[in-house]
Protein backbone atom coordinates (compact mmCIF):
# COMPACT_ATOMS: atom_id res chain seq x y z
CA UNK A 1 0.00 0.00 0.00
CA UNK A 2 1.31 3.48 -0.94
CA UNK A 3 2.42 5.94 1.78
CA UNK A 4 1.02 8.79 0.04
CA UNK A 5 -1.55 10.56 1.37
CA UNK A 6 -5.02 10.03 -0.01
CA UNK A 7 -8.13 11.88 -0.70
CA UNK A 8 -11.64 12.07 -1.71
CA UNK A 9 -12.10 15.02 -4.57
CA UNK A 10 -15.32 16.10 -6.51
CA UNK A 11 -12.62 17.74 -9.35
CA UNK A 12 -12.88 15.20 -12.64
CA UNK A 13 -9.63 14.21 -12.62
CA UNK A 14 -7.24 14.00 -15.92
CA UNK A 15 -4.02 14.71 -16.63
CA UNK A 16 -2.49 18.03 -16.17
CA UNK A 17 -5.87 19.65 -15.16
CA UNK A 18 -5.04 21.76 -12.08
CA UNK A 19 -7.73 21.94 -9.28
CA UNK A 20 -7.78 23.55 -6.26
CA UNK A 21 -8.21 21.15 -2.51
CA UNK A 22 -11.17 22.03 -0.06
CA UNK A 23 -9.51 24.73 2.60
CA UNK A 24 -9.77 20.90 5.01
CA UNK A 25 -7.99 19.08 2.81
CA UNK A 26 -5.42 21.99 2.07
CA UNK A 27 -4.59 22.18 5.60
CA UNK A 28 -4.21 18.61 6.16
CA UNK A 29 -1.60 18.11 3.62
CA UNK A 30 0.29 21.48 4.75
CA UNK A 31 -0.02 21.43 8.19
CA UNK A 32 -0.77 18.48 9.62
CA UNK A 33 0.99 15.99 7.13
CA UNK A 34 3.81 19.05 6.56
CA UNK A 35 3.98 18.43 2.47
CA UNK A 36 5.20 21.20 0.23
CA UNK A 37 5.31 22.31 -3.06
CA UNK A 38 6.28 19.42 -5.09
CA UNK A 39 4.95 16.86 -3.18
CA UNK A 40 3.06 14.18 -4.34
CA UNK A 41 -0.53 13.01 -2.82
CA UNK A 42 -2.99 10.54 -4.17
CA UNK A 43 -6.75 11.84 -5.23
CA UNK A 44 -9.79 9.82 -6.07
CA UNK A 45 -13.73 10.79 -7.10
CA UNK A 46 -15.62 7.64 -7.75
CA UNK A 47 -15.11 8.39 -11.14
CA UNK A 48 -11.88 8.64 -13.18
CA UNK A 49 -9.74 6.23 -10.85
CA UNK A 50 -7.07 7.17 -8.41
CA UNK A 51 -4.11 9.75 -9.62
CA UNK A 52 -1.26 10.78 -8.13
CA UNK A 53 -0.82 14.72 -7.93
CA UNK A 54 1.40 17.25 -7.50
CA UNK A 55 0.91 19.86 -5.00
CA UNK A 56 1.54 23.61 -5.53
CA UNK A 57 0.52 25.83 -1.97
CA UNK A 58 0.29 29.47 -1.87
CA UNK A 59 -0.33 30.15 1.71
CA UNK A 60 -3.66 28.47 2.26
CA UNK A 61 -4.51 27.42 -0.94
CA UNK A 62 -3.04 24.28 -1.94
CA UNK A 63 -3.82 23.06 -5.73
CA UNK A 64 -3.46 19.64 -6.83
CA UNK A 65 -2.18 18.44 -10.55
CA UNK A 66 -2.91 15.18 -11.61
CA UNK A 67 0.03 13.43 -12.91
CA UNK A 68 -0.24 9.87 -13.61
CA UNK A 69 -3.84 7.28 -13.23
CA UNK A 70 -2.45 4.85 -10.40
CA UNK A 71 -5.35 2.64 -10.84
CA UNK A 72 -8.56 2.59 -13.21
CA UNK A 73 -12.10 3.45 -12.01
CA UNK A 74 -13.89 -0.37 -11.23
CA UNK A 75 -16.98 -1.04 -11.88
CA UNK A 76 -19.31 -0.71 -9.02
CA UNK A 77 -20.36 -5.25 -8.01
CA UNK A 78 -23.93 -5.74 -9.06
CA UNK A 79 -24.21 -7.21 -5.89
CA UNK A 80 -23.47 -4.38 -3.76
CA UNK A 81 -26.62 -3.69 -1.49
CA UNK A 82 -27.95 -0.84 0.16
CA UNK A 83 -28.17 -0.30 4.12
CA UNK A 84 -31.23 0.55 5.48
CA UNK A 85 -30.35 0.63 9.90
CA UNK A 86 -32.68 2.43 12.52
CA UNK A 87 -29.96 5.55 13.72
CA UNK A 88 -28.03 4.89 17.17
CA UNK A 89 -26.93 6.86 19.94
CA UNK A 90 -24.27 8.99 17.70
CA UNK A 91 -21.12 7.33 18.62
CA UNK A 92 -22.41 3.83 17.61
CA UNK A 93 -23.81 5.63 14.10
CA UNK A 94 -20.42 6.81 13.25
CA UNK A 95 -19.00 2.96 13.94
CA UNK A 96 -22.18 1.55 11.73
CA UNK A 97 -21.40 4.08 8.55
CA UNK A 98 -17.79 3.77 9.26
CA UNK A 99 -17.77 -0.30 8.73
CA UNK A 100 -20.66 -0.28 6.18
CA UNK A 101 -18.27 1.91 4.08
CA UNK A 102 -15.70 -0.36 4.83
CA UNK A 103 -17.24 -3.18 3.07
CA UNK A 104 -19.07 -2.03 0.65
CA UNK A 105 -22.11 -1.19 0.68
CA UNK A 106 -23.67 1.26 -2.37
CA UNK A 107 -25.66 3.33 -0.10
CA UNK A 108 -26.61 4.41 3.39
CA UNK A 109 -30.17 4.86 4.00
CA UNK A 110 -30.53 6.14 8.18
CA UNK A 111 -34.57 4.78 8.61
CA UNK A 112 -36.81 5.89 10.93
CA UNK A 113 -39.05 3.32 12.59
CA UNK A 114 -41.22 2.48 15.53
CA UNK A 115 -38.68 2.02 18.14
CA UNK A 116 -35.79 4.40 16.50
CA UNK A 117 -33.81 6.37 20.01
CA UNK A 118 -33.21 9.25 17.96
CA UNK A 119 -35.90 11.50 15.42
CA UNK A 120 -32.56 12.84 13.17
CA UNK A 121 -29.48 12.62 11.74
CA UNK A 122 -26.44 14.62 10.50
CA UNK A 123 -26.38 13.48 6.93
CA UNK A 124 -23.16 15.92 6.00
CA UNK A 125 -21.29 14.36 9.15
CA UNK A 126 -22.29 10.88 7.87
CA UNK A 127 -20.72 11.64 4.87
CA UNK A 128 -17.68 13.29 6.01
CA UNK A 129 -17.30 9.76 7.83
CA UNK A 130 -18.17 7.61 4.62
CA UNK A 131 -15.27 9.56 2.93
CA UNK A 132 -12.71 9.31 5.24
CA UNK A 133 -13.40 6.00 5.84
CA UNK A 134 -13.14 5.45 2.10
CA UNK A 135 -9.56 7.05 2.12
CA UNK A 136 -8.23 4.89 4.82
CA UNK A 137 -9.38 1.62 3.32
CA UNK A 138 -8.73 1.81 -0.51
CA UNK A 139 -11.97 2.51 -1.50
CA UNK A 140 -12.18 4.05 -4.96
CA UNK A 141 -15.72 5.22 -4.37
CA UNK A 142 -17.61 7.02 -1.77
CA UNK A 143 -21.16 5.10 -0.66
CA UNK A 144 -24.38 7.39 -1.44
CA UNK A 145 -25.55 9.03 2.35
CA UNK A 146 -29.11 9.27 1.98
CA UNK A 147 -31.43 11.57 4.96
CA UNK A 148 -33.20 9.68 6.72
CA UNK A 149 -36.90 8.77 5.76
CA UNK A 150 -39.27 6.59 7.14
CA UNK A 151 -39.58 2.70 6.99
CA UNK A 152 -43.17 3.43 5.47
CA UNK A 153 -41.64 5.48 2.55
CA UNK A 154 -38.63 3.44 1.99
CA UNK A 155 -40.91 0.21 1.62
CA UNK A 156 -43.10 2.32 -0.76
CA UNK A 157 -40.51 3.70 -2.66
CA UNK A 158 -37.99 0.12 -2.89
CA UNK A 159 -36.71 -0.55 -6.51
CA UNK A 160 -38.75 -4.33 -6.28
CA UNK A 161 -35.79 -5.92 -9.18
CA UNK A 162 -33.61 -6.49 -6.03
CA UNK A 163 -34.56 -8.30 -2.57
CA UNK A 164 -34.43 -6.20 1.07
CA UNK A 165 -33.03 -8.85 2.71
CA UNK A 166 -34.69 -8.32 6.51
CA UNK A 167 -32.86 -9.01 9.43
CA UNK A 168 -35.73 -10.35 11.63
CA UNK A 169 -35.24 -10.97 15.36
CA UNK A 170 -38.61 -12.47 15.79
CA UNK A 171 -38.66 -15.64 17.00
CA UNK A 172 -42.08 -17.33 15.78
CA UNK A 173 -45.30 -17.63 18.07
CA UNK A 174 -43.58 -16.34 20.47
CA UNK A 175 -43.28 -13.02 19.06
CA UNK A 176 -46.42 -13.06 16.89
CA UNK A 177 -47.98 -15.69 14.15
CA UNK A 178 -45.35 -15.39 11.90
CA UNK A 179 -42.89 -18.02 11.77
CA UNK A 180 -39.05 -17.47 12.63
CA UNK A 181 -36.87 -16.43 9.92
CA UNK A 182 -34.41 -19.02 7.99
CA UNK A 183 -30.42 -18.42 8.06
CA UNK A 184 -29.25 -15.84 6.27
CA UNK A 185 -27.21 -18.77 3.58
CA UNK A 186 -30.88 -21.09 3.52
CA UNK A 187 -32.67 -18.06 2.90
CA UNK A 188 -30.65 -16.82 -0.51
CA UNK A 189 -30.18 -19.95 -1.21
CA UNK A 190 -34.10 -20.87 -1.02
CA UNK A 191 -34.27 -17.35 -3.64
CA UNK A 192 -31.30 -18.12 -5.86
CA UNK A 193 -32.63 -16.15 -8.77
CA UNK A 194 -32.88 -13.04 -6.91
CA UNK A 195 -30.70 -10.39 -6.01
CA UNK A 196 -29.94 -8.71 -2.95
CA UNK A 197 -30.75 -4.96 -3.52
CA UNK A 198 -30.37 -4.05 0.08
CA UNK A 199 -30.30 -4.98 3.95
CA UNK A 200 -32.79 -3.85 6.46
CA UNK A 201 -31.65 -3.58 10.36
CA UNK A 202 -33.88 -2.46 12.61
CA UNK A 203 -33.34 -0.37 16.33
CA UNK A 204 -31.95 -1.58 19.82
CA UNK A 205 -35.78 -2.43 20.55
CA UNK A 206 -36.24 -4.51 17.63
CA UNK A 207 -39.12 -3.56 15.02
CA UNK A 208 -43.01 -3.73 16.24
CA UNK A 209 -45.22 -6.85 15.81
CA UNK A 210 -46.81 -4.19 12.94
CA UNK A 211 -43.64 -3.79 10.93
CA UNK A 212 -42.60 -7.38 11.23
CA UNK A 213 -45.97 -8.53 9.67
CA UNK A 214 -46.23 -5.42 7.28
CA UNK A 215 -42.76 -6.32 6.38
CA UNK A 216 -43.15 -10.39 6.14
CA UNK A 217 -46.05 -9.69 3.82
CA UNK A 218 -44.26 -7.98 0.56
CA UNK A 219 -43.17 -10.09 -1.85
CA UNK A 220 -39.62 -8.14 -2.14
CA UNK A 221 -38.40 -8.77 1.40
CA UNK A 222 -36.61 -11.79 2.60
CA UNK A 223 -36.86 -12.56 6.34
CA UNK A 224 -33.63 -14.04 7.60
CA UNK A 225 -32.11 -14.55 10.94
CA UNK A 226 -28.73 -13.57 12.19
CA UNK A 227 -28.40 -16.39 14.41
CA UNK A 228 -29.67 -17.60 18.32
CA UNK A 229 -27.48 -14.49 19.52
CA UNK A 230 -28.77 -11.03 20.45
CA UNK A 231 -26.95 -8.92 18.89
CA UNK A 232 -26.05 -5.31 19.55
CA UNK A 233 -27.74 -3.11 17.29
CA UNK A 234 -24.23 -2.00 15.77
CA UNK A 235 -22.99 -5.48 15.35
CA UNK A 236 -25.83 -6.65 13.17
CA UNK A 237 -25.26 -3.39 11.01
Amino acid sequence: MSSLARLHVDADLKEGARFALAEGQGHYLARVMRLGGGDRARAFNGRDGEWEVELAISGRRVEATPVSRRREQPAVPASAPAILFAPLKKTRTDFAVEKATELGVASICPIMTGRTQTGRVNTERLLALAVEAAEQTERMDVPAVHEMVSLAHALGTWNTDGLLVFCDEGEGPSSGPLPSAPAMAEALSARAGGTCGGILVGPEGGFTPAERAALCDLPFVLPVSLGPRILRAETAI
